[in-house]
């Protein structure tokens, strides 16, 4: 249908031709604003021409609503959008037709096709154990229920920890389990029950805390994907482990009286280290001295015999002599270190010499004989 004005205007006073379907021309300028009035004007005559028969202006608004608001509802109807964080899963008669990227897309009427958007990039956070937030000063409540196990060595323990999860398929989250958030709390209490049931609650407490939430997240992963949850879990995160309130004084005590017993054991290994070393080294020591004492004697002695040896050998080329020398030796080592007197008789006959015994006992300061 062309459009004409039928009230005499192409566009407006002073143009040269009609431009544009509302007949605004190009002789305003690019930047001259069209005359608000005269528009209107000419679109109610247009919508007269539309309307079959019908001249009044209250019908043709009616009209002009109506198409206005079944393109909004046909928009609405035929259209979504998907956030950047979603995953847009479109089903049709309920079966899961395609999946659609962040953005708007078009798609048939419910319930002919029907849309679910799941928050795929957004990370999830399951507190088992504890609620931040509200109950206490410190922003946390405990939950005993959840959070008190026994240990492989039948010890209770109070065990607070965080989950955090994402979704990996949407399609199996959405249609294999009905309450995600519930079965991921179930298995991550569950799998934290059974890791510290195989352990004791010494290594718990202190040097393997990483171990026990490597161990917790793996045997989640391996639950859920038996379940075909598309549930991907990034971390386990322990954030208390301690044993019960009511016995933690006495569980105090038990640990410092360990502490001590080790401490006891570590200064005896090393008062054992050290001492165990002198005591080899000394008898190490002894046994090299006993070797050269040994050696010195069968030294001494083989001289010693190697010397009679020569002596003798001396002796029967000259007995007499040899017999001499020998006395005079012996006599010498012999007499050498004691106090002597010597008389001569012959020099005074008949005269008693005076002998101080008591001064010959005492002995010589200047070490003479």
């Amino acid at each position: 249908m062309p459009w004409s004005n039928q009230s005499g205007g192409g566009g407006r006073k002073g143009s040269g031709g009609g431009g544009g379907p509302w007949g605004q021309g190009p002789s305003g300028g690019p930047h001259q604003q069209p005359d608000l009035e005269e528009l209107l004007k000419r679109s109610q005559d247009r919508l007269k021409q539309v309307m079959p028969g019908g001249t009044g202006v209250p019908g043709s608004f009616l009209f002009l609503g109506a198409i206005v608001l079944a393109a909004i509802v046909a928009f609405y109807a035929f259209t979504f959008r998907v956030n950047p964080d979603e995953l847009g899963v479109v089903m049709r008669f309920g079966k899961v037709e395609r999946q659609e990227a962040p953005g708007l897309h078009f798609r048939l009427p419910y319930p002919i096709e029907e849309v679910r958007l799941p928050k795929v990039t957004r990370q999830n956070i399951i507190e088992i154990g504890m609620r931040t937030g509200v109950g206490t000063r410190s922003g946390a409540r405990d939950v005993p229920e959840e959070s008190l196990m026994l240990t492989g060595d039948e010890n209770i323990v109070d065990v607070d920890f965080v989950v955090y999860w994402r979704i990996k398929d949407a399609q199996k989250y959405l249609f294999n389990i009905q309450n995600p958030d519930t079965t991921v709390k179930e298995v991550a209490e569950s799998a934290m029950r059974e890791i510290v049931g195989q352990s004791n609650i010494a290594p718990i407490l202190t040097e393997a805390r990483q171990k026990t939430e490597q161990g917790v997240q793996k045997l989640m992963q391996d639950v859920l994907d038996n379940y075909g949850s598309g549930i991907r879990v990034d971390q386990v995160q322990l954030q208390k482990v301690d044993p019960p309130a009511q016995v933690i004084d006495a569980f105090r005590d038990v640990q410092a009286a360990r502490a001590d017993n080790e401490r006891f054991q570590n200064e005896a290994y090393a008062y054992a280290k050290r001492i165990v070393p002198e005591a080899r080294g000394e008898a190490e020591r002894i046994l090299q001295g006993a070797k050269g004492y040994q050696q010195q004697t069968v030294a001494e002695a083989v001289g010693q015999t190697a010397r009679f040896l020569k002596v003798y050998e001396e002796y029967k080329k000259a007995p007499d002599v040899t017999r001499k020398r020998i006395y005079l030796e012996t006599m010498e080592r012999v007499l050498g270190g004691t106090e002597k007197i010597i008389i001569d008789g012959k020099a005074s006959p008949g005269v008693i010499p005076f002998l101080p015994v008591d001064q010959m006992k005492q002995p010589r300061k200047d070490g003479a004989n």
